[in-house]
């Protein structure tokens, strides 16, 4: 799954940007239980850029959901 940045993130559809958070957050649930389980994540600052590009989906779906 590919990490996005604001300019990209607002650039989507809003049937995009539902698909993507459902996808990172699935992501991010599998990777936060590889590390409950004692596990090491492959790539720890990954963890880090997930939850920082399900910030900005739902910040630009809060921000649409405001202008209309």
């Amino acid at each position: 799954m590919a990490i996005f940045r604001a300019s990209e993130v607002s650039q989507f559809s809003d049937s995009e940007l539902t698909e993507q958070l459902s996808k990172l957050e699935l992501e991010l649930v599998q990777d936060l239980g590889k590390v409950s389980a004692g596990g090491a994540p492959e790539n720890p600052g990954r963890i880090h850029e997930v939850k920082r590009t399900i910030a900005r989906i739902k910040t630009e779906q809060t921000k649409r959901s405001r202008e209309a």
